[in-house]
Order: structure tokens, then C-alpha cells, then sequence
């Protein structure tokens, strides 16, 4: 799994195999659906990189929903930016809206499940 930076999904297989890839893992993913239109979006997106330089233990995933409309169906997107949160490839929790402090909450509160105990985030 790439630690440290937010990985762009582009295929429908690159998806499924990082969603099989994070089942196997155990540990949270945060996905962030995007669009290249999306003001708010574009304001996100370097604080979501930010976190994933600093919370190493979580997988982030980005997904333009343009380019993977069959992903943001499933998952049921209808605004943008709207991050999901996945644990074992169950959605826990959801931020819609480019919300810095609500996300950053939220990744802290699922990542703490699956840090090692000496871990401080």
C-alpha cells in the first residue's frame, strides 16, 4: 500500500483492486470524489494531501467522478467534494462539503481504530 500520498483511481479495475487491496489491509480509506470543475474541490484537495503525508496508517484515494461515474453511483455521490470513509469495504462515515476541520475529525477518529497503540496522531 503507498503510505504518505493520495492515490488517483483512473480505472474501474485500478478501484476494485485497491478496494480488494484495503479489505486485505484492515485499515481505514478515505476516498475523496472530486471533479476538475469543482471550485471547492480544488481548494481541498492539498489539505486531503497534507493528511495523507501525516497519517500514514490510512489510505487515501481520490476519484474524479467524471471519469468513474459507475464508482460515484455506487457509492451514492451527489455533491462534491464528498469523502467516504471505508473500513473492511464498509462505508463508516461520510463529510460532504470542503469541510477542513470536519474531515480532518473524522479521519482521526477511524484512523485511531486501526493505529498501533503506541501511535499518536
Amino acid at each position: 500500500m503507498a503510505e504518505g500520498h493520495v492515490i488517483s483511481c483512473h480505472t474501474l479495475e485500478h478501484w476494485n483492486q485497491l478496494m480488494q487491496n484495503s479489505k486485505d489491509s484492515k485499515n481505514l480509506v478515505v476516498v475523496d470524489f472530486t471533479a476538475s470543475w469543482c471550485g471547492p474541490c480544488r481548494i481541498i484537495s492539498p489539505v486531503f494531501a497534507e493528511f495523507a503525508k501525516k497519517i500514514p496508517n490510512v489510505l487515501f484515494l481520490k476519484v474524479d467522478v467524471d471519469e468513474l461515474a459507475a464508482v460515484a453511483k455506487e457509492w451514492s455521490i451527489e455533491a462534491m467534494p464528498t469523502f467516504i470513509f471505508l473500513k473492511d469495504g464498509h462505508l463508516v462515515d461520510k463529510v460532504v462539503g470542503a469541510r477542513k476541520e470536519d474531515l480532518h475529525q473524522t479521519i482521526l477518529k477511524y484512523a485511531a481504530d486501526t493505529a498501533p497503540a503506541s501511535a499518536s496522531l
